[in-house]
């Protein structure tokens, strides 16, 4: 969100282009919030308390959003985040695995035009941070006598808690601006599958799910795993609206992880 003399702009995609447009500002409403927050805080930590052992995880999100029906991204506007958390290991049976989880993780996308150094210069960023609920179905092979390969699938549910959206650049005569604001989130019920509380326009829909896919090595305390999250949920808000379908959140994730 971008505010400029008194106004409000959001950072908005359609049609695999990104602009600002102008939005109201409106308030959250905190009860629906906190009701889902507790609900998917309490999922995956019951997963993951049930599991027979937990990795604590972090790293490096590569977040962008598709512009396309087939999925496709822009690469130019990647954005660099982070995620924290929490995965359990359940052993179902020989090589297979339950990996439940609980991860603080943050998405979006960037539009950039021209060069920091030179002028007429333009960026703007949205990074919304989500906590999401991963469950994955993992197969592990042996590597040698201490170490496996692991790879595996499942989805996921998330609930945006929190971001920013920033813009900075430099005007045609080099005078620098840079603005921050708040991501304003919907406040939609999500049993409510025909309507959408709280649309508007600009405004980002509070809940996310889709797939995920992962992979990495495994030693006795160090988790080392590639990670994609393919988002299926539509990101602006409008429960009526077919503008903007194509705009999901895509998440490449490289990440580290410490066996408790």
């Amino acid at each position: 969100m971008i505010v400029k003399e008194g106004m409000i702009f959001c950072l908005h995609f359609k049609n695999g282009k990104a602009f600002a447009v102008k939005g109201a500002n409106k308030n959250c409403n905190m009860k629906m919030k906190t009701l889902a927050l507790s609900a998917i805080v309490l999922l995956g930590f019951t997963y993951s308390s049930n599991a027979q052992s937990a990795i604590i995880r972090g790293g490096v999100n590569l977040a962008n959003v598709s512009v396309t029906d087939n999925g496709r991204v822009d690469d130019a506007n990647s954005l660099t985040s982070f995620q924290v958390g929490i995965i359990g290991d359940l052993q179902l049976g020989g090589p297979v695995y339950l990996q439940p989880g609980i991860l603080f993780t943050g998405k979006g996308s960037k539009v950039q035009s021209g060069d920091p150094s030179s002028y007429p210069y333009y960026k703007a960023t949205s990074n919304p941070k989500y906590i999401e609920v991963p469950v994955n179905v993992v197969l592990k092979a042996p590597i040698g006598t201490s170490a496996k390969f692991f790879a595996g699938a499942g989805p996921y549910i998330a609930v945006g808690v929190a971001g920013k959206n920033k813009t900075e650049g430099k005007n045609i005569v080099g005078v620098g601006f840079t603005h921050e604001n708040e991501i304003e989130f919907s406040n939609d019920d999500p049993t409510t599958l025909s309507y959408e509380e709280g649309a508007g326009l600009g405004i980002i829909k509070r809940f996310d799910y889709g797939l995920n896919g992962t992979a990495g090595i495994e030693g006795k305390s160090v988790v080392l795993s590639v990670n994609y999250g393919l988002g299926l949920a539509k990101l602006q808000s409008g429960g009526n609206s077919s503008a903007d379908n194509n705009n999901k959140h895509r998440v490449l994730s490289f990440t580290v992880g410490i066996r408790l």
